[in-house]
């Protein structure tokens, strides 16, 4: 990987996360987007997408076309259009750093293929696949991180995101005998308007078996199954999914997730310690991992937040001495692409 301040990276799908890491890294500067690939052949309506978004509202700036890239103020992009990673020229655009913000398990092990040959120094995989060298979620486990060793690195998912920094605190303060976690996601491009079968987006062409997760997105919440523990524990010390359990909903919302957490504590609190915790890590932290908040806030009110959490005091208790509420707010688009830029960051400065 080439060794200056400011890292050429590429991204590879252009969907919800893709654009909005794009978007968020216009504000914060700390890389340069010199590629994306995309299985949309129109560059005109990629372009399109990124510069008319109905959740976070219309580029100041719009990008324009210019034959097979796009650009403004100087900043151009060339635009690809490849099934998979590790077909995308990214050396023609001295690649330092891949993003695969596909959603497609197949790009993982293309991306092997990518590294392998020695096309750029690392990816980056938007998602939790178990064929990585190394699981990240900043505020966790990023002290673990090897450069020598680890070049295809998963950010993780939203949900661990967000829940594997609280439950790192907590764990380390008080330590975690056992609990439940419920997720509540907003609905996904995959999902449907009205009533048809699931089709998955990580495999192609298959259905998922649950057949639930087809009925319409906007007229019900689904009940389904989650990787949010699987996800977290990977990157966590201490707690496995035989500890933790987890379920979730599937909300008829564009926008906002939410983590209801109940915990066993294996020693004794009171929820003014808890959120003392909580209040001193908010101050001391590195990025931006934890906000506290006591306000009568609704969903709506953390779009665009760049947390990975919002930790929702209003609801924070103990039962008895040992069983801990904690209620989590996070924008799972906006927040989760802001840790990515800053482990993109992390990730560039580390050797």
């Amino acid at each position: 990987m080439r060794n200056h301040s400011c890292p050429r990276i590429g991204i590879n799908g252009f969907g919800r996360i893709g654009r909005a890491i794009f978007r968020s890294n216009l504000k914060h500067r700390k890389f340069s987007v010199v590629a994306v690939n995309d299985v949309n052949p129109e560059i005109a309506n990629v372009v399109y997408q990124l510069n008319y978004d109905t959740t976070y509202g219309c580029l100041e700036q719009p990008y324009q076309v210019s034959g097979s890239s796009f650009g403004v103020d100087g900043h151009k992009v060339a635009y690809f259009n490849h099934e998979g990673v590790d077909q995308v020229p990214w050396q023609e655009r001295e690649v330092d750093i891949v993003i695969d913000a596909s959603g497609v398990a197949e790009n993982t092990r293309r991306a092997s293929a990518l590294l392998a040959a020695g096309q750029v120094g690392r990816v980056v995989i938007t998602h939790s696949p178990d064929e990585v060298d190394f699981t990240m979620v900043l505020g966790a486990n990023q002290e673990e991180y090897r450069p020598a060793r680890h070049r295809l690195i998963s950010s993780s998912i939203c949900d661990a995101t967000a829940i594997a920094p609280a439950l790192r605190l907590i764990h380390q303060a008080f330590g975690v005998e056992n609990g439940y976690i419920t997720t509540l996601h907003p609905w996904l491009n995959y999902q449907n308007l009205i009533d048809g079968p699931a089709s998955s987006w990580s495999h192609p062409g298959e259905i998922y078996h649950h057949y639930a997760l087809g009925r319409s997105g906007v007229n019900n919440m689904i009940p389904k199954p989650t990787s949010a523990i699987e996800a977290t524990c990977k990157v966590l010390d201490g707690l496995t999914p035989r500890e933790l359990g987890s379920f979730s909903y599937r909300t008829p919302l564009a926008i906002v997730g939410s983590a209801d957490i109940t915990l066993n504590l294996k020693r004794q609190a009171r929820p003014r310690q808890i959120i003392e915790r909580f209040e001193e890590a908010e101050q001391k932290q590195q990025w931006k991992i934890f906000k506290n908040n006591i306000l009568p806030l609704v969903s709506n009110d953390f779009k665009q937040s760049e947390y990975s959490a919002v930790i929702d005091h209003r609801w924070t208790d103990v039962v008895g001495d040992r069983l801990l509420k904690l209620v989590l707010w996070y924008d799972n688009e906006w927040g989760y692409a802001n840790r990515v830029i800053d482990q993109i960051e992390y990730i560039a400065g580390t050797r």
